[in-house]
């Protein structure tokens, strides 16, 4: 039968409400600035900001709950997860980049961490079954056998290519291959994630040959498509301020944008998704 669908999900004491002034719940995020607290920094290109992982772990997990980062990068959400206390599998197709993010969530203040949380990395393609195979052997080796909350913040198509593996999704030929590989992840992990749960998919838009290519609406399309069993809850748009591509150029792309008759980005999705 499942989960009663108003059990609780996370650790928000809500008869005290008016006491989390900081959980943004409008659809409009304005985060001018990445946290570069702790263990944060900002070295790897592709990174997203801790404020998001933190922000969704608050409102759709509890402490003790099992966060999946398919897309993990240099670790952004194992700290944040490590940090609240959540435990986190984190999967990353390179090696050296699983490395760094291994550093980065074993040092500083997370080293001596209280809150006594797991927090396992993966080398594999998230799109294989081998790699499903080993996330059920983390689970088991913790006691578990689902997933609370999965993050998915994947390449945003072939704008920053990460590396010559065909395995990776900045190396797909087309947009409609770059969806379709991001569905097979899709499909790969939506079983483990438990019922009434929630996945949420950061995505930026790009252009190519002077065309704007949505491709939030393409992975949203391919989520949906894959996993009828995931409820599409919000759309959130979030502000990209200090992009490290624009900075101090800011008056040049102004220029271009008037030029060329197109609006610079200045916003990434969030996508919500509830499974039921």
């Amino acid at each position: 039968m499942g989960r009663p669908l108003k059990e609780k999900i996370n650790d928000l004491d809500l008869k005290n409400w008016k006491e989390y002034g900081d959980l943004l719940t409008d659809s409009l995020w304005l985060i001018n600035e990445r946290d570069k607290t702790g263990a944060h920094n900002n070295q790897y290109h592709g990174n997203f900001v801790p404020q998001i992982p933190h922000q969704l772990m608050r409102r759709f997990t509890k402490k003790g709950d099992v966060v999946l980062d398919a897309f993990l990068g240099n670790g952004t959400t194992l700290i944040e997860s490590k940090r609240l206390g959540r435990n986190g599998i984190g999967i990353e197709l390179l090696p050296d980049v699983a490395e760094s993010a291994r550093k980065n969530i074993n040092q500083g203040e997370l080293l001596n961490n209280t809150n006594d949380a797991f927090t396992d990395i993966i080398v594999g393609d998230s799109t294989a079954a081998i790699t499903k195979d080993k996330v059920i052997d983390v689970l088991h080796e913790h006691g578990r056998n689902s997933i609370h909350h999965i993050i998915l913040h994947p390449p945003y198509h072939d704008i920053i290519k990460f590396s010559n593996k065909q395995e990776d999704l900045s190396n797909t030929g087309t947009v409609e291959d770059f969806a379709r590989r991001f569905g097979d992840v899709i499909e790969n992990f939506v079983d483990l994630l438990e019922r009434y749960r929630y996945l949420s998919i950061v995505i930026g838009d790009k252009y190519t040959n002077s065309e704007w290519v949505p491709l939030g609406f393409y992975l949203m399309q391919e989520t949906m498509k894959r996993a009828p069993n995931l409820r599409l809850k919000s759309i959130l748009v979030k502000n990209m301020a200090n992009n490290r591509a624009k900075i101090n150029q800011e008056k040049l792309w102004r220029y271009r944008a008037l030029v060329g008759g197109f609006y610079i980005f200045k916003h990434e999705y969030i996508l919500i998704f509830q499974k039921i």
